[in-house]
């Protein structure tokens, strides 16, 4: 990839923080991007962060943006089931917070939103001032009572004993939030009055990604009048640690807000605090009209109405050219890039270095094949496996010809245009023994542990996606020889369903990264809910906790050398590409700008305008 001006921006302004992340699941539509080179092109700024383009009062009209193909799967993005790049881009719209990530992966701060405060270095504690303008569509204040439910709905020891500590692997959460980090890093939650626009957060020590700790936050108003609850009875029954009555909103925040298709609720259940709210009778087939939230207390939204329309990648090209479309982000591929291109004048075409990397996770449940468990493949097999996938060759046919420069990934925790990072990382954690395709060993290996052949393999990934099957149908040619038999096994619900279940051998998905510096602990470490593959080590666990609780660059770096080394050796997954992005939009439309992170193009669409 050409990573022109993204290097020396990235070291520059997150001075040596890793900048990998995993806020979303891998339903990704592959793409994310360089801020400098592409701002410069879109907007005539280098500034990663959101620019005053002067709107004072939102402008009729709509524009349609299309995110990949998929479906609003609804309005809470934070369950297992729900939280993907294509309900985030619904959810960011609807909702604020203190930060938010800038192209490049630096953290800027909203403070239309609120301030936070750092009031004690270490033991870290932080104030948190949320706008007294701050408020939901329906007129309720955004207040402490919607922090203390998030912190709730992370399931910390209070509510789920032995779960929050690691002491009880068998210990099952209330709440199906995809997240934990919020309870186990403030064991003790928000502090504050009930119905508070302030509040404060106290760690036992200090947290590398403080600033990140509160994100997307659910209406607690809503769930506790759905629950049979007064909203400040729920807050003070967090704040008392009454989990008997926290419980009874659990049901409600684990699915009350997945919808049928087309189907809106009521709006009192589903209000905004963002610049954008659902249309109601919006939803039809697959697209969701969202309109300009009237109660939004600080710049208004730039366009009256932001369609989300959820188109195949193969399609989005004609779409686009036929006005079907107005801003498209594609998974970047040699045929979609040509067609952009052909296109002419009337759409601009920006490629950008991306944030967002494929890879093939293998699944540790005992019952699996790939498991340590006794009777199965264990490490030898994984071992083969990776022996066999044929790496460079699925980068060389299905990446270079996108970008030329494109390199094998051979890590996690650091990318490969963070050059200096990346070659002390990957010179001490991976010996390159899996640079080539050793069918010969990978078939000793297979012998070795004494299973009968052919192993039969299903590699599941989220249908519909070309790029993916193509990597599929490359992995079948040359593991068949060495003892394996893959079988594609796309699902179009594969996240909601076969990846929270176990029902797979091998996953191929991406995770869309951003810029935090410890969200891989919620990914390979035990118990986390983005572990989807079970996996547990304790040198892995400890390392991120290390990792985890320091502000120091060079203990993060330290510890992500052991974490890369012990993922290789013991044969977590295997990574395969940061992947090329690729974004397009009409030409009459303005402030469109590409980022690397997982929010993709429309990460500011509320400023996008109709010329």
């Amino acid at each position: 990839m050409k990573f022109r001006g993204t290097k020396a921006a990235l070291a520059a302004m997150l001075g040596g923080a890793l900048l990998l992340g995993a806020c979303t699941s891998g339903e990704d539509p592959a793409s994310s991007g360089s801020g400098a080179a592409s701002d410069q092109a879109s907007t005539g700024t280098t500034d990663p962060c959101k620019q005053d383009i002067g709107v004072t009062e939102t402008a009729e009209g709509q524009i349609i943006y299309g995110p990949g193909s998929g479906q609003w799967a609804g309005y809470n993005n934070l369950t297992s089931g729900t939280h993907s790049t294509y309900n985030s881009v619904v959810a960011e719209r609807m909702f604020s917070s203190f930060v938010y990530y800038g192209t490049d992966g630096t953290i800027c701060e909203d403070k239309e939103f609120g301030t936070m405060e750092v009031v004690n270095e270490n033991p870290l504690e932080v104030k948190y001032t949320i706008s007294d303008k701050a408020v939901w569509s329906d007129g309720t204040p955004v207040t402490i009572n919607d922090y203390l439910l998030d912190w709730a709905s992370q399931n910390p020891e209070f509510l789920a004993p032995g779960l929050a500590n690691g002491e009880n692997p068998d210990a099952k959460g209330v709440f199906d939030h995809v997240s934990s980090t919020f309870s186990k890093e403030v064991p003790d939650g928000p502090q504050g009055e009930v119905g508070a626009k302030t509040f404060t957060l106290k760690y036992p020590g200090t947290y590398a990604d403080y600033k990140l700790i509160l994100s997307t936050v659910m209406p607690s108003h809503v769930v506790a009048k759905q629950s049979g609850l007064e909203p400040d009875q729920l807050a003070k029954a967090i704040l008392d640690r009454d989990a008997e009555t926290v419980k009874k909103a659990a049901p409600f925040w684990n699915t009350g807000w997945n919808f049928n298709p087309g189907e809106l609720p009521d709006p009192s259940l589903i209000p905004s605090m963002g610049q954008y709210q659902v249309k109601q009778g919006g939803w039809e087939g697959t697209s969701l009209t969202l309109e300009a939230n009237p109660k939004f207390w600080g710049t208004p939204a730039a366009t009256k109405n932001l369609v989300i329309r959820y188109v195949d990648d193969a399609q989005m090209p004609q779409s686009l050219q036929n006005g079907d479309l107005n801003v498209i982000d594609p998974q970047a591929t040699v045929d979609t890039v040509a067609q952009l291109k052909g296109i002419g004048g009337a759409v601009k075409v920006e490629t950008f270095s991306t944030l967002t990397w494929e890879h093939l996770d293998f699944n540790f449940r005992p019952n699996n094949v790939f498991s340590d468990a006794e009777g199965q493949g264990g490490l030898k097999l994984r071992q083969a496996f990776a022996l066999c996938v044929p790496r460079q060759g699925i980068v060389d046919s299905l990446i270079k010809p996108i970008d030329p420069n494109a390199p094998v990934m051979n890590a996690r925790e650091v990318f490969p245009f963070q050059t200096e990072k990346y070659k002390e990382v990957t010179s001490v954690s991976y010996a390159g023994e899996y640079d080539n395709v050793n069918i010969e060993k990978a078939k000793a290996l297979v012998a070795e542990t004494g299973l009968q052949t052919p192993i039969k393999v299903r590699l599941g990934y989220k249908e519909p996606n070309a790029r993916r099957k193509d990597t599929i149908a490359a992995i079948q040619a040359s593991c068949k020889d060495a003892g394996f038999e893959v079988i594609e096994s796309g699902d179009s619900k594969f996240f909601q369903n076969a990846m929270v279940n176990g029902d797979y051998e091998v996953a191929l998905y991406a995770w869309a990264s951003s810029g935090q510096i410890a969200s891989g602990q919620n990914i390979y470490s035990t118990g986390r809910p983005q572990n989807y593959g079970k996996y547990s080590n304790e040198k892995v666990d400890k390392a991120f906790e290390a990792l985890a609780g320091t502000l120091d660059p060079k203990v993060q770096l330290e510890q992500t050398k052991i974490i890369e080394k012990e993922l290789w050796d013991t044969m977590f997954g295997i990574p395969l590409y940061a992947h090329p992005g690729v974004g397009a939009y009409s030409s009459n439309i303005a402030n469109v700008r590409m980022t690397a992170t997982q929010y993709h193009v429309v990460w500011n669409g509320e400023q996008w305008q109709i010329k």
